[in-house]
């Protein structure tokens, strides 16, 4: 069978994750340990006593989903499981995705989407950005609305398309707030505000896209030994230059998350298994491709029966 091993992004984090794994695999501690270590934080404590506030702070709950996500491909790893024909992950966890496939260390995965967290966060103060899932309406029917208010001065931009009928907008929090309402105008089924203050993949990103192109400078990647498909273009990198570029864009540009999961069915992955927290992405790729299985490395039950899917 041919699969893929794809990694969430920010919204899966959980007070608690990873603890019945960690239960069972002395691996998933040994990762925190790792991660805390580079970035002078117990990430463990944090994940799994909180507070939610500070786990859900953009420079925490990004290294600790990378750490995650590794610390479930390691579980993986470690009980057998073969490598995937492809990898994947959404906004961050293109990351997460890229470390498991050999292109960086983790310590510098760990450290440099500790940064990206931050410049995000720097690059509009908290309060004057915003995002929002559209539910119910067509792609062009939302990047409509969207290049309606930004013409007249609010700016709006569909920046993550998920699934059929599922897009998230970002864009300035009065944007976002018109937006809302317009888009039920549209006859979108729902418009909901995301707790969030970071308009994530809008334009309004490009003063961190700066700064993470000068801190990549620093770090060592190299091409990926399994293909990861990146989000901006829906390719795989051929060099590492192309993937630093590649990461660069995908800050300030949309997520193709609905192409990337069709790109890899066509080229014969029928069975999608998230590598993290959460199942976020398994609920994504059944509405995106009706006949694809979908499988989470989340509990010690699970691993068994993905193990014995995939052998």
């Amino acid at each position: 069978m041919s699969f893929s091993i794809v990694f969430p992004g920010q919204g899966s984090q959980a007070i608690g994750m990873m603890s019945e794994l960690a239960a069972n695999y002395s691996i998933v501690r040994q990762c925190f340990e790792r991660a805390s270590d580079v970035l002078g934080t117990d990430l463990w404590k944090m994940t799994q006593e909180g507070p939610l506030e500070a786990l859900s702070q953009t420079e925490n709950t990004q290294p600790a989903l990378l750490t995650a996500g590794v610390a479930a491909w390691k579980v993986w790893l470690q009980n057998g499981g073969t490598a995937p024909s492809m990898m994947a992950g959404h906004s961050l966890g293109e990351y997460t995705a890229l470390v498991c496939a050999g292109a960086m260390s983790f310590a510098d995965g760990v450290a440099l989407v500790r940064d990206r967290g931050r410049y995000m966060q720097e690059a509009v103060p908290a309060g004057e950005g915003g995002m929002a899932a559209i539910i119910g309406l067509e792609d062009k029917q939302v990047i409509a609305v969207c290049d309606k208010l930004t013409e007249a001065g609010d700016l709006v931009q569909a920046v993550n398309f998920n699934a059929p009928g599922q897009v998230v907008i970002a864009g300035t929090a009065s944007g976002i707030e018109k937006a809302a309402q317009a888009m039920k105008d549209a006859g979108a089924k729902r418009a909901l505000p995301l707790p969030v203050s970071i308009p994530a993949h809008s334009s309004l990103m490009s003063p961190a896209s700066e700064r993470l192109a000068e801190r990549l400078a620093d770090v060592d990647v190299s091409v990926p030994s399994i293909p990861v498909l990146h989000n901006c273009n829906v390719s795989v990198a051929k060099s590492p230059a192309e993937v630093k570029a590649n990461l660069v864009t995908q800050l300030d540009s949309p997520v193709r998350w609905v192409e990337s999961v069709q790109t890899m069915h066509r080229q014969g992955v029928s069975l999608f298994i998230e590598s993290g927290p959460g199942r976020v992405l398994g609920g994504m790729v059944k509405r995106i491709v009706r006949e694809a299985d979908a499988g989470c490395i989340e509990k010690p039950e699970a691993v068994e029966a993905l193990l014995a899917a995939t052998a």
